[in-house]
C-alpha cells in the first residue's frame, strides 16, 4: 500500500510540473494560481487587521513604500505587456503596506499583496535599497515560488490533497503551509519558504524589475552586506530563509551589467535620489530578459 502511494505521489509530481513564464524553468504546481490569489486576499486582509498598518497619508515611510512599490508594479506590467505575456500578472491587484514592527522582514503574496515591516527600513536606508527588496519579494510572487512551496507542502504533509479539499478537511494545517510557503510566520515541518535556487531567481529578476522602474541596481550589493551584518550574532528573520552569502554577492556582480542596461534605458526621472522617485507613468523601452 505504501509503495502504491509513493508511486502515486511521484506520478503526481511528474505530471504537475509546468514551465514558469517568468523564469523559464519547470516547477511543481499543484494549485491553480487563481485559488492561491483568493486565499492570499483573505490571509492578507486578516494580517492587516491583526497588525498596525501605517497610513501613507500620514507617514512618509508608508508613502515611500507605496510609491516605490507602485513604480515597480507599473514597470513590470509594462514589460510583460510589451512581451505579449499579460497573463503573468493575471488577477493581480497590487497593494503595498508598511506595518509597524521591529522585525526585519518583507514578503509578497500571490496577486500582488505586499508588506514591508518598519524594522527593515533602517537596513534599507535608501529608496534604491527598498526597491531592491520590493523587487526581490515581487519576483518571488510572480515566479510562483510560493505555489511551488505550497505544492510541496501539500504533497509532504497532506499526501497531495487538492487545496479546496485540504482547506475543508485540515484548515489550520493548510493555512500554516500557506503562510510558511510565503515566508510569513514560523517554519512548518521541514519546509523552508524558499530554496537557494528560488532565492537566486528572485535576486536576478527582482533586480531587473527594480532597475526597469528607474532604481539603481548597484545598491543591491551594499544592501545585502548590511543585511548580513544586521542583528549582530543572530541574523534577522528575513535571512533565516534568505541566505546572504558569497554566492548571492557573486551572482549580483555577474548580472549587474545587464541590470544596469535596464536602469540606463529607464526613464530615470528622479528615482533613487533618496528624495523622490519616478511616477511610474513613463514607459521605457526595455529588452527581453535573458533566461
Amino acid at each position: 500500500m505504501i509503495r502504491i502511494a509513493s508511486i502515486f505521489l511521484v506520478l503526481t509530481m511528474l505530471y504537475s510540473c509546468s514551465t514558469n513564464k517568468v523564469t523559464g524553468r519547470k516547477q511543481l504546481s499543484l494549485v491553480p494560481e487563481s485559488e492561491l490569489q483568493m486565499m492570499a486576499s483573505q490571509q492578507y486582509a486578516s494580517f492587516l487587521n491583526e497588525n498596525k498598518v501605517l497610513n501613507p497619508a500620514q507617514n512618509k515611510d508608508a508613502e515611500m513604500v507605496q510609491r516605490v512599490g507602485r513604480n515597480i508594479a507599473a514597470a513590470i506590467t509594462d514589460y510583460y505587456n510589451s512581451q505579449g505575456k499579460p497573463e503573468v500578472l493575471k488577477g493581480y491587484k497590487w497593494e503595498f503596506n508598511l506595518v509597524d514592527s521591529k522585525d526585519i522582514n518583507a514578503w509578497a503574496m500571490p496577486g500582488g499583496k505586499v508588506v514591508v515591516y518598519t524594522g527593515l527600513l533602517p537596513v534599507t536606508q535608501t529608496e534604491n535599497a527598498l526597491a531592491v527588496v520590493l523587487g526581490h519579494e515581487i519576483a518571488h510572487a510572480i515566479a510562483q515560488h510560493g505555489n511551488e512551496r505550497m505544492s510541496q507542502g501539500l504533497i509532504q504533509q497532506l499526501g497531495g490533497m487538492a487545496l479546496q479539499v485540504a482547506l475543508a478537511n485540515k484548515p489550520q494545517q493548510t493555512q500554516d503551509i500557506f503562510l510558511t510557503s510565503y515566508g510569513i510566520g514560523s517554519t512548518v515541518g521541514a519546509i523552508l519558504p524558499f530554496s537557494r535556487k528560488e532565492e537566486l531567481e528572485a535576486d536576478k529578476f527582482g533586480l531587473f524589475f527594480s532597475a526597469m522602474a528607474g532604481y539603481d541596481p548597484q545598491e543591491a550589493i551594499p544592501f545585502w552586506q548590511r543585511m548580513a551584518n544586521a542583528g549582530g550574532a543572530k541574523p534577522p528573520e528575513f535571512l533565516s530563509t534568505h541566505p546572504a552569502d558569497d554566492t548571492r554577492i557573486k551572482q549580483l556582480q555577474k548580472i549587474m551589467p545587464e541590470a544596469m542596461s535596464y536602469y540606463n534605458s529607464s526613464s530615470k526621472s528622479a528615482a533613487g535620489t533618496g528624495t523622490t522617485t519616478g511616477s511610474g507613468t513613463d514607459k521605457p523601452k526595455v529588452k527581453k530578459i535573458k533566461l
